[in-house]
């Protein structure tokens, strides 16, 4: 159904609008549905051409067997030699870990003609789902007679561990793991293959693949090519293995069609992947808590630390490339954050969450069985988060700090480390140092990777300054020894990281690697202020964890209670919050009203590229090209007849979230025509508030990957490979 105005596109919504209604049936639905619930979702009547088997089938092949999830991203196989494809963004790391100034690879991108051309994917690995197994009443009963809080969540996490450790004796093939689909109250057993050797095929130049940046990132219209191709590979015998020469592609049980056509307005598509977290499913003080101080402190933080970090990268190309990746994510995160800020005042989801709760309160109140059992929930909540409230700003800064400076997280592994060695006889220690030292030397580089001094210290000193202002009632001890009784905060803060740098050795590599970690009387004797000062906040944290754990534990049986009695309130079964495990999304290819008189098409073109590239923002630069061939009108087959233009973006009314980014978007006959990768900006909100009318997810039309593809970066053996014909 293909639009030319917004009146007609209009026209035709209404006319669906009152057709839907006529039929009592809705063509989209809130929820990213888990494989258990997928059966009870009537997808034939949103649009669905085949069998919904064919989607998921417990007893045979089908379309979930077709997907991975890969550095905690989705992708999906999509020939029988492993190839996967996924998202730029999700590949980011690996690329900028293949990259030098010499093979810049993180801006040129990467094509491998053959497969021995094809790189290693470094710190990333493949999981693919292979079955799953509903384990509540086990975890449950473990703690039906217990009523301690901390008690009761640490029988849970111990239960959860060892049915996932017995599912791996059973088949030592596999991993396992137990998710917790609702807190504290249902639980499913996952049965994961692991594919560990994963290598680089291709990538686009990154005026393409993050053409835009952050300027546009979570914002429509989007004209990104965020793709990206990788090839799983197994050992000679099909099992999974590390990275080795003589490894071979993975055969997938099943992999999906692309189609090259793509898709019209209106038509019925789906999702398939691995939603990271939602909250949907949570009190109003959760939504305050989340307004008041996760969402503004992170966001401050980041853009701080970016802002630092830049500016360090300015050096020298070594440097930018060495702090890309940190630069990336803390930015996705940081509007990602304040997009939600956005969302959530603009539709004031905590007013709307206290009538809600008002409601429920009054419906456990007016029957006496509910009150009986439910009666003091919802003070016990209020009380809760009047004391996680209490220390926010503490609590927020110690998740933050070993990630913020990289030579406190290089401090944390090197007092932990020297810890368990020191709980060794003293016979023992050289060969626990032997037996571990591999593994700690990885660690070590995986933050010195992306660490540079001045950029560290400059953050540090943002985080001790922060710290240095919270009241009383939440002190950090590690820092009052530091400033004492002094009034001149700000100096006793520069002196201390001015010493504690200068003297410490643990800014060189070379000691690190070749001298303090060569023996156990080199590490026990190695002491300066850094770890000093890090043994201090560790040890604060160890003092402050038997109440975390118990305010964990209160909060993990009253948020199953939560659910509970608001099912029971509401007559209805809950899509349980995402978790990191497979589920589906379905709805239509749609455009929407973002504001007054201002309606969003669902579909970008080339077009679009050329008209934001003339303005001076860099992050709108594109290869020369892009422009030749648009100007010639060298579309190939990929055109869309109604655009005269390549189809680039595509925008429709799925329930997507963080962990969705590289899901194949697929048609109502199951075959690839896009690859998720973004929402639009109303849309961050999804994780709080799901809703049709603002609810946009992004993907990168696969018109535009294969014109790219073909047309820019001549990689037309992989056209070949999933059978495409050009």
């Amino acid at each position: 159904m293909n639009k030319k105005t917004v009146v007609t596109s209009l026209l035709t919504c209404a006319l669906l609008s009152v057709g839907i209604l006529q039929s009592g049936y809705k063509p989209w639905e809130e929820g990213m549905f888990p494989l258990s619930e997928i059966h009870k979702v009537d997808l034939k009547k949103a649009g669905l051409k085949i069998s919904q088997n064919e989607i998921y089938n417990p007893k045979g092949t089908s379309l979930v067997d077709a997907l991975v999830n890969v550095g905690g991203c989705t992708g999906s196989f999509i020939s029988d030699q492993g190839l996967i494809i996924t998202n730029h963004h999700c590949s980011f790391s690996a690329v900028q870990q293949a990259s030098t100034p010499e093979h810049d690879y993180l801006t040129n991108g990467f094509v491998a003609e053959t497969k021995e051309k094809e790189i290693q994917a470094k710190g990333l690995t493949c999981r693919i789902t292979d079955s799953y197994e509903d384990v509540s009443d086990k975890v449950l009963g473990a703690v039906a007679q217990i009523t301690d809080p901390s008690s009761r969540l640490k029988l849970i996490n111990d239960a959860m561990k060892n049915i996932a450790l017995e599912a791996e004796l059973k088949d030592p093939s596999i991993q396992a793991e137990v998710s917790e689909m609702f807190i504290g109250k249902s639980y499913v057993l996952f049965r994961y293959k692991t594919i560990q050797d994963v290598r680089l095929v291709y990538v686009p130049n990154r005026q393409i693949g993050e053409y835009g940046g952050e300027t546009d990132n979570w914002v429509w219209p989007r004209h990104t090519g965020d793709f990206a191709f990788m090839r799983a590979y197994v050992a000679p015998d099909g099992t999974p293995a590390k990275y080795a020469k003589n490894n071979l592609p993975y055969k997938p049980k099943k992999f999906l069609k692309v189609n090259p056509k793509g898709t019209n307005e209106e038509d019925f598509v789906f999702i398939l992947g691995y939603p990271g977290r939602t909250f949907r499913h949570r009190p109003a003080q959760f939504i305050e808590y989340q307004q008041q101080y996760v969402l503004p402190y992170t966001s401050n933080l980041y853009d701080f630390q970016n802002t630092t970090m830049e500016n360090a990268g300015k050096k020298d190309k070594a440097t930018e490339i060495k702090l890309a990746t940190r630069i990336k994510r803390n930015a996705n995160v940081m509007k990602n954050y304040r997009g939600k800020l956005q969302g959530l005042k603009g539709i004031d989801l905590i007013s709307q969450k206290k009538t809600e709760d008002a409601a429920l309160a009054k419906f456990i109140n007016g029957n006496v069985d509910v009150k009986a059992r439910y009666g003091t929930l919802m003070e016990d909540i209020d009380n809760l988060y009047k004391l996680i409230n209490g220390d926010a700003k503490r609590d927020l800064w110690l998740t933050q700090i070993y990630n913020s400076t990289s030579l406190l997280g290089i401090s944390r592994n090197i007092n932990v480390f020297k810890t368990a060695m020191e709980a060794q006889p003293e016979n023992q220690r050289a060969a626990f140092l032997t037996q571990n030292k591999s593994r700690l030397k990885q660690f070590l580089s995986g933050i010195y990777d992306a660490y540079d001094l001045d950029a560290d210290k400059k953050i540090f000193k943002k985080m001790l300054t922060d710290a240095s202002e919270f009241s009383t009632d939440q002190p950090l001890n590690a820092l009052d020894r530091i400033i004492g009784k002094s009034a001149e905060k700000e100096q006793a803060i520069n002196h201390f990281i001015n010493k504690a740098f200068a003297s410490s050795k643990l800014t060189d590599t070379n000691y690190v690697y070749n001298v303090l970690i060569s023996s156990p009387k080199s590490i026990s004797a190695y002491n300066d202020e850094l770890l000093a000062f890090e043994k201090g906040i560790s040890t604060q944290i160890a003092q402050l964890k038997p109440e975390k754990d118990r305010r964990d534990g209160v909060l993990n049986k009253l948020m199953g209670d939560y659910v509970n009695v608001k099912e029971k309130f509401l007559k209805k079964d809950f899509i349980p919050d995402a978790n990191s495990t497979l589920r589906l999304t379905y709805g239509h290819v749609r455009g929407y009203w973002a504001a007054d008189a201002t309606y969003m098409h669902p579909y970008t073109t080339i077009k679009g590229i050329l008209e934001k590239g003339t303005t001076d923002n860099p992050e709108f630069d594109y290869p020369a090209q892009i422009r030749q061939l648009w100007e010639a009108k060298d579309f190939g087959p990929f055109a869309k007849k109604e655009l005269n233009d390549v189809p680039v973006g595509l925008l429709y009314n799925m329930d997507t979230t963080g962990g969705n980014s590289g899901s194949p978007i697929m048609n109502a006959y199951g075959e690839l025509i896009g690859v998720n990768f973004d929402r639009a900006y109303g849309a961050t909100i999804n994780d709080y508030a799901w809703n049709e009318s603002y609810s946009r997810s992004i993907g990168v039309d696969i018109r535009y990957v294969l014109w790219v593809a073909a047309k820019i970066d001549k990689a037309n053996f992989l056209l070949k490979e999933i059978g495409v014909k050009i």
